[in-house]
């Protein structure tokens, strides 16, 4: 099948084929996966970070009216 055909079967555009084909094309698949649970622990980090920085504002906010 051409390049064109799978991303219209897909929904995709043809960039985004590309994109996705330079940034996994030489990877196996246990190296995805790989990507995959880094991106997840990722996302968590920055979640609690989020958490932890809205505490931490919400009690400077609380002393400096003190």
């Amino acid at each position: 099948m051409k390049v064109t055909d799978i991303c219209r079967e897909h929904g995709i555009s043809n960039a985004t084929y590309y994109q996705w084909k330079s940034k996994y094309g030489g990877l196996e698949a246990s190296d995805l996966k790989r990507l995959r649970d880094i991106e997840v622990e990722n996302a968590r980090l920055k979640k609690m970070y989020a958490e932890l920085a809205l505490e931490n504002a919400a009690i400077k906010d609380l002393l400096g009216k003190l």
